[in-house]
């Protein structure tokens, strides 16, 4: 009898801790269980992504309002053309907000962060942020520094 209540206390501690590894898994990848209303769709182009991927958040002041929904290129301006979808109870943004792919953490992990403007007229469906700021690339700042040096 005592054996039997080890194996059981056993399997329950295993079961609570799949349980815990599959909520975390959730919590990392960005997965979410409910189905929320789906909100406005907004665009920017951005001259390079710097590693944003399809899932990353978009933010005001540190606080996710959205996510990417598609990444592509245009292929007339030849730029990355970003779409967020914006929950629809933030329905503040204004027509000269600006977007600017931001990094959080010590992973690298990529986000849209947004400053809100000061026009009076608020972005709506399909409506397309101007001032954007693309993201900082490592590589690019390491090469830059370098050949300055080099040069004097």
């Amino acid at each position: 009898m005592r054996m039997r209540t080890i194996e059981l206390g056993v399997g329950a501690f295993i079961f609570a801790g799949f349980l815990a590894l599959v909520v975390l898994i959730v919590n990392v990848s960005g997965l979410t269980l409910s189905t929320n209303e789906e909100g406005y769709r907004i665009y920017a182009r951005f001259e390079n992504i710097g590693g944003l991927t399809v899932r990353s958040k978009v933010t005001i002041s540190g606080v996710a309002i959205g996510k990417v929904t598609n990444i592509t290129i245009d292929p007339d301006a030849l730029k990355a053309l970003v779409e967020m979808e914006i929950e629809p109870q933030y329905d503040y943004l204004t027509l000269d907000s600006s977007a600017a792919i931001l990094t959080a953490g010590l992973l690298g992990e990529k986000y849209i962060g947004i400053s809100v403007g000061a026009d009076e007229e608020m972005m709506a469906d399909g409506d397309e942020i101007e001032d954007t700021q693309s993201a900082l690339v490592l590589e690019e700042l390491i090469g830059k520094f370098l050949f300055n040096k080099v040069n004097e």
